[in-house]
């Protein structure tokens, strides 16, 4: 017997004491998660499921920057995961950016709570954002909360049809125009705006709990059903990015998202996922 091998038996438990609370560190590191608002939304039930299974677990979400912002700040290593609503640009692929496609939430048409109508069409939204339509049938003036000429929401409310596009364009045009920045800034200014009109994704109405008038469209409403059967026109996507570099605990959260009990609760949530889970 070696007469060190007390001295060495008391280095190996010293290493691995070392190697474990590495480990340990890496577990309970700070999972740092932003992007749209409306995909950050859904991030507040998956994040609690999650703790409440990883007590140890920490997740830091902020205001909502947005995916273009938060993508930025991926890059630059100030965030681990980014929730996106759009695809990535080459550039951001160029510099490491890695999308993984989740599923899509129905794009509700919404209205202040005291708008008297439960379904709108397409030639009634391209009249009132023309300007042609100015007024409720209760006589109250329709009061449009756009989003930003670039936003992916815009884009997604611009695709409804070619008169929808030039509607879109003529109201940014219109001077006095209220433009909300974030998915947030933009549920809050229709709940609280009498006669308001705009457009949210169905996660942040079902996880927020929202006091607004959701339309159906066309007569069709916007559930997962009506989605998954193509009857439904307006969805947004929901993506995670990642990037080379993303920590062992972020990677964790993710596999944790796109496990079973994550898609059921994405789905609760107002997500059609879409994921391959063979791949999974």
């Amino acid at each position: 017997m070696r007469k060190d091998l007390p001295r060495f038996l008391a280095l190996c438990a010293g290493l691995l004491a070392v190697a474990l609370c590495g480990n340990c560190r890496a577990a309970d590191a700070t999972i740092r998660i932003n992007g749209s608002g409306s995909a950050l939304d859904l991030m507040q039930p998956l994040v609690k499921a999650y703790q409440k299974a990883n007590p140890s677990a920490s997740v830091a979400m902020e205001k909502p920057l947005g995916s273009s912002g938060a993508l930025k700040a991926l890059l630059a290593g100030a965030l681990d995961l980014v929730a996106a609503s759009r695809q990535l640009k080459p550039e951001e692929t160029a510099k490491g950016a890695q999308l993984r496609k989740y599923g899509r939430t129905p794009q509700a048409i919404v209205t202040h709570k005291g708008v008297p109508k439960q379904d709108i069409t397409t030639r009634e939204l391209e009249e009132i954002y023309s300007g042609t339509s100015t007024k409720w049938s209760n006589g109250e003036n329709i009061r449009l909360v756009l989003r930003p000429k670039e936003d992916i929401d815009t884009a997604i409310l611009r695709a409804l049809s070619p008169g929808m596009a030039t509607s879109l364009a003529a109201a940014m045009a219109r001077p006095g125009m209220v433009v909300a920045v974030t998915d947030q800034e933009a549920y809050a200014a229709v709940s609280k705006t009498a006669g308001g009109l705009g457009t949210t994704g169905l996660t942040s109405i079902i996880t927020q709990k929202l006091a607004l008038n959701v339309l159906s469209l066309n007569g069709v409403k916007p559930t997962l059903r009506s989605l998954a059967s193509g009857g439904y026109p307006l969805s947004k996507e929901i993506s995670f990015v990642t990037v080379p570099g993303t920590s062992p605990a972020a990677l964790k959260f993710l596999d944790f998202v796109y496990s079973r009990q994550g898609r059921h609760i994405a789905e609760k949530a107002g997500v059609l996922i879409t994921a391959d889970s063979a791949k999974q």
